[in-house]
């Protein structure tokens, strides 16, 4: 965790970045009739959410900088849940652009989950340089095969940890058995199955109830997921297992951005970056604090030792990539710096 909070969250980085926000959001246009952009993601419409400050950021740029468009956000699956959401934005309906996390566009790419395999991050740096790079790119080109324009990479607030609600997890042995729930994504159900647990996919809206009566004994997700969810009030232990550390991607419907003007490329292109800079530099803070947050209303926060974890994923990155075609692609992660 140490190298998660890094110099991507000291004070004159982060002062810099919001400066630049408040400067960039100080022009307005004049307002006339304008087509609506439809920005939607699946988080509560609360700041405390990287997905909804994301989009509130990019939004307001796009609001104030253009003439012919204004930006409207969707949270909380308002336009349908994300693979409905995208496969809509396929055809050029629904959402203009969607901010999530990249797992869900797995089932648009084969090369794309090698992103996020369990363990493959060493922190937000190795992410961000790797991300706004060649394998970016790469990723990013093979998404507009599929119908989507990435116009931002970016990640979640902190990686995703185990969280129980009776049985306390300070070894690997003690998560043997246990019952997570975790995305319907096989690389997600593989890892937590290779880490010991029950993995046990479902539908995240009834991850709540599925803890209240005992349906599952935990789940797995970032801290700041367990803040906004008030997985809280449901739960009472954090095993700090670091075993995903999700990239986050904003996206747009490829049909819709191609009947952009050039002038409003440039504006949506500026406003995905402004948001991808919050979001990166936001990101040790928030995770410190929803940490925090969590101690105070009584949870128990406990390191973990994931060496056996780590060195078992090894082998499946490697058989996941060679399967899906992605073996250049994890060479370039393992060594970028």
């Amino acid at each position: 965790m140490t190298k998660h909070i890094h110099t991507l969250g000291r004070r004159a980085g982060l002062a810099s970045v919001l400066g630049a926000l408040a400067l960039a959001l100080s022009f307005p246009v004049q307002s006339q009739a304008k087509r609506e952009f439809k920005i939607s993601h699946s988080a509560p419409g609360v700041p405390s959410s990287e997905l909804h400050m994301a989009a509130w950021v990019f939004s307001h740029y796009v609001n104030e900088h253009s003439d012919t468009m204004s930006a409207k956000i969707y949270p909380a699956n308002a336009l349908g849940e994300e693979r409905a959401v995208y496969e809509a934005m396929q055809l050029g309906a629904g959402a203009s652009c969607a901010v999530t996390g990249t797992a869900i566009l797995n089932n648009f790419s084969k090369r794309l989950g090698v992103i996020d395999l369990p363990f493959m991050w060493r922190d937000y740096d190795h992410m961000n340089a790797t991300l706004n790079g060649p394998v970016g790119e790469a990723l990013a080109k093979d998404l507009e095969g599929a119908g989507f324009k990435v116009v931002a990479w970016m990640t979640n607030w902190g990686a995703r940890n185990v969280v129980t609600s009776k049985k306390e997890v300070k070894t690997p042995d003690d998560l043997k058995g246990l019952k997570i729930r975790t995305i319907q994504s096989p690389v997600y159900i593989e890892a937590l199955n290779a880490m010991g647990a029950n993995a046990t996919p479902m539908s995240f809206g009834e991850v709540y109830t599925s803890m209240q009566t005992g349906v599952l004994d935990g789940f797995e997700h970032g801290s700041a997921i367990v803040v906004t969810q008030k997985f809280y009030e449901v739960a009472k232990y954090i095993a700090l297992t670091r075993h995903f550390l999700g990239p986050v991607a904003m996206v747009c419907s490829l049909n819709e951005w191609n009947q952009l003007s050039d002038k409003d490329k440039k504006v949506v292109a500026e406003a995905a970056k402004l948001a991808s800079d919050v979001n990166w530099a936001l990101a040790p803070r928030r995770e410190k604090e929803a940490f925090d947050f969590l101690r105070a209303n009584g949870m128990q926060i406990s390191e973990i030792d994931t060496t056996v974890f780590r060195e078992r994923a090894v082998a499946m990155q490697d058989q996941f990539a060679k399967e899906r075609g992605a073996e250049s692609l994890l060479k370039q992660i393992r060594s970028s710096q």
